[in-house]
């Protein structure tokens, strides 16, 4: 009996060439029906090695125990517009309170060449890596790579899962996704600690795929319960964004979340956002049901629903209130 109430979906048929198997509509089902229950689910099947996860994560460890000026040789100032580096405990808000992590952002890997680094559109460039561990470069880049087909492969299911053809968001919204990874260092908090190591919100985009380390500490809000989401072996945890809830009138919600590192030891995540390009026009896609707006009870108290615009547009409205300190430099 599995001590927890979210789904875990095997999603391996998703990548199969016959999509008239069972297995293949089982997965399909599973999906939306986790989507419309909780908008949070496990995933095997994902194909992603053992060996490099457990790389990632020694390589991540190896450089949060680095000294902190060590640290801010690739400090997010340094990254400019393309909003990468790394940030120090403290330094990122969530509805405005200091969350209790530090952390490294990555983004697709682009060169002065690239058509929107030249352009100079928020959010796109080079990544910022340390020269120790000198690893990291490699094994974050084959991880986001394989990271990004993974999500390809769950937007399929998710269109065929609200009626729709399997490449309707590849076609209209994921031609060139916006793919945002983060690692995060969570140190140990006191039970009684009124901090949280992030604090309640929902994401922002389309899709998140979280690996996390044994140390649990991850809640979600079901049905106004916080239940918690511990990790399982071999598995990523996945979750609506308000994008995806925008597009499906409310049938899928983005889920509000949170994490408190009482463990006793430092806490490491690894978020994956898979989400709409950023100029794709952000429009409701699911007819057949009302939208619902509920947005009296979100924790931000902001209708996603009466956006209207590019990702983009929306993107960074939400990060500049993250990153104060940073947000001149996006413009």
């Amino acid at each position: 009996m599995i001590p927890h109430k979210i789904p875990i979906i095997d999603i391996e048929p998703l990548f199969a060439s016959n999509s008239d198997s069972g297995s293949y509509n089982k997965t399909i089902k599973e999906i939306a029906q986790a989507c419309r229950k909780n908008g949070f689910f496990y995933i095997s099947g994902h194909s992603i090695s053992g060996d490099l996860q457990n790389k990632l994560e020694a390589l991540s460890k190896v450089f949060f125990e680095l000294p902190l000026e060590e640290k801010m040789k690739i400090s997010m100032q340094k990254g400019g517009k393309a909003w990468r580096g790394y940030f120090p405990i403290g330094d990122e808000l969530t509805s405005g309170k200091p969350d209790q992590k530090e952390g490294l952002y990555f983004g697709s890997e682009l060169d002065s060449t690239h058509p929107k680094v030249k352009a100079g559109i928020p959010l796109h460039g080079s990544n910022l890596f340390p020269e120790y561990p000198s690893e990291m470069k490699a094994f974050v880049l084959e991880y986001m790579s394989k990271l990004e087909q993974i999500g390809h492969a769950l937007m399929k299911g998710i269109s065929l899962s609200v009626g729709l053809e399997e490449d309707f968001f590849h076609r209209k919204f994921t031609y060139d996704p916006t793919l945002l990874f983060r690692i995060f260092h969570y140190p140990a908090q006191e039970e009684a600690s009124e901090n949280w190591g992030v604090g309640e919100h929902t994401d922002y985009g389309l899709l998140t795929i979280l690996k996390q380390d044994t140390s649990g500490g991850l809640q979600v809000k079901s049905k106004g319960q916080w239940i918690d989401a511990p990790p399982i072996e071999n598995t990523f945890i996945c979750n609506i964004g308000d994008m995806l809830d925008k597009m499906t009138g409310g049938l899928y919600k983005s889920t509000p979340h949170r994490v408190r590192n009482t463990s006793g030891k430092g806490r490491l995540s690894f978020p994956f956002f898979f989400d709409p390009s950023f100029d794709a026009e952000i429009k409701k896609i699911v007819t057949h049901n009302p939208t619902q707006d509920d947005y009296q009870q979100r924790w931000d108290k902001e209708d996603v629903h009466a956006f209207g615009g590019t990702y983009g547009e929306y993107l960074l409205q939400k990060v500049g209130k993250v990153f104060p300190d940073l947000k001149d430099g996006l413009n």
